[in-house]
């Protein structure tokens, strides 16, 4: 592996002699890695700023009630 001087390479070898075949397998996952981690990233600076669960209207509405017995008490708790 080459690399500029000042350069740091990817990932070393420190023990055992991998194949070829096995340091491009290696560097295959490690990139796919990288490029899901900088996708997902982007994916979420897009998105904006994460919204507050304290925002959220949907979280204010509760169940409609249901008639019948004991539907007085069921009223006054939470679905």
């Amino acid at each position: 592996m080459s690399s500029e001087p000042g350069e740091r390479p990817l990932f070393s070898v420190l023990s055992g002699r991998p194949s070829a075949e096995e340091l491009a397998a290696l560097t295959a996952v490690v990139a796919a890695k990288l490029a899901a981690r900088q996708r997902a990233a982007a994916a979420q600076e897009a998105a904006g700023p994460a919204r507050s669960a304290w925002l959220d209207r949907a979280a204010l509405t509760r169940a409609p009630l249901r008639p019948g017995p004991g539907a007085w008490r069921r009223s006054g708790r939470p679905a």
